[in-house]
């Protein structure tokens, strides 16, 4: 398998790292840090004019067609910045849901309209006592001769409460009762009934509790057909973490070439850090682990379309090491830059916030483990 990247690939690579690293400094961050959004409006616009929105989107939609791996590519140099613009929200889940549940006529309204930045989309799925699991739902969603009512709560909603309109699951009760069907509708940000309670999220961004109080919805606010949505929401989830595994593996690049420009310069004892043998010990050892996830990534992105046993294993592997190994070169850059690592002066501790972050999104390293044993062990018994 040929590994390299084709001159599109790279053409993408060379612009999105230079777009950050012109655009995303420590007072850039902290202006996002402080605005209500949690992120910049102007910049979201730049990503539409790159023409990164459109990204993933399929060319009948006015997207590029591109897939896992090119988003893989602008996700780490989007880590690399520490971005908080909302595209996992809008483009990696929302985009890929719309494309994967909705109708024709719901496809043509909306892709085209997240190519151009003028709708941005949040997914509003989990749920206090889900623990992870995508299968439990209890938010209900109610057929009435006019449509629906939607009534539930949802929490962890990845900036929903900057979204035109979230996605949110609900199981299906239709005349006869519980269907056993877990639908997605398009709930518009401004529907009455709908109550979004934001907070800052760790490491950057903002995130949302929702709460659905018989919030009334048309007939055609589901998505497709109404099969159960439940596939499509682990396809779009395991896309997603690896997506957020090639961010995460920016932000262990930037910590570790930090952290070697600091032991060059910082002096003890008359000598440069870097020059005792334990410190460079420390130094490959962060190298190795940032080498090893990025190869976790790609191969999550790599099986993305793969058949979903194969796909579900590689995404929970991926997330599994790659949170084992971020927590690792986080805590080594922390201690080589000694009490100055946990300070606001310098940006390690942002950076190590983010790491954090990412080990609890969509599961923590210890739930991936238990997951890729039970689906190893699904295989054997096929």
């Amino acid at each position: 398998m040929d590994l390299n990247l084709s001159d599109e690939q790279r053409l993408l690579r060379e612009s999105a790292e230079r777009f950050v690293a012109e655009s995303y400094d420590a007072d850039h961050r902290r202006n996002a840090a402080n605005d209500p959004l949690g992120f910049s409006p102007a910049v979201w616009k730049q990503f539409a004019e790159l023409g990164w929105l459109a990204l993933p989107i399929p060319e009948e939609f006015d997207g590029l067609g591109g897939g896992p791996v090119e988003i893989g590519i602008l996700m780490e140099a989007f880590g690399r910045g520490l971005v908080s613009e909302p595209y996992i929200a809008t483009v990696v889940l929302g985009a890929a849901l719309i494309e994967k549940c909705g109708s024709i006529a719901q496809r043509q309204a909306s892709l085209p309209k997240i190519a151009d930045g003028s709708l941005k989309l949040a997914f509003a799925h989990s749920e206090r006592a889900a623990r992870f699991d995508l299968a439990k739902v209890t938010t209900s969603a109610n057929k009435t001769a006019h449509g629906w009512y939607l009534s539930g709560s949802k929490i962890a909603v990845l900036d929903g409460h900057a979204a035109d309109e979230i996605i949110v699951s609900a199981h299906l009760h239709d005349h006869q009762g519980p269907s056993g069907r877990i639908g997605l509708f398009l709930v518009p940000a401004t529907a009455q009934g709908l109550v979004i309670s934001d907070y800052p999220r760790l490491g950057g961004g903002r995130a949302c509790n929702i709460e659905l109080s018989d919030v009334q919805l048309p007939e055609d606010t589901l998505l497709g057909d109404g099969k159960d949505a439940l596939p499509a929401i682990e396809w779009a989830v395991d896309r997603t973490m690896a997506a957020l595994g090639a961010e995460t593996v920016g932000i262990m690049q930037t910590l570790l070439d930090t952290t070697l420009d600091y032991t060059k310069i910082r002096k003890q004892f008359g000598r440069p850090l870097s020059a005792n043998q334990v410190i460079r010990h420390r130094l490959a050892d962060m190298a190795i682990q940032a080498d090893e996830a990025r190869s976790m990534a790609l191969r999550a992105a790599l099986k993305a379309d793969n058949p979903p046993v194969e796909r579900a294993r590689a995404a929970s592997a991926a997330k599994a090491k790659i949170g084992k190994c971020a927590r690792f070169v986080g805590e080594q850059s922390i201690q080589l830059h000694g009490g100055m690592g946990v300070t606001e002066e310098l940006e390690v501790g942002a950076y190590f916030k983010r790491l954090v972050a990412f080990d609890t999104l969509f599961g923590g390293t210890a739930h991936h483990y238990s997951r890729h044993a039970q689906l190893g062990r699904t295989t054997k018994a096929a």
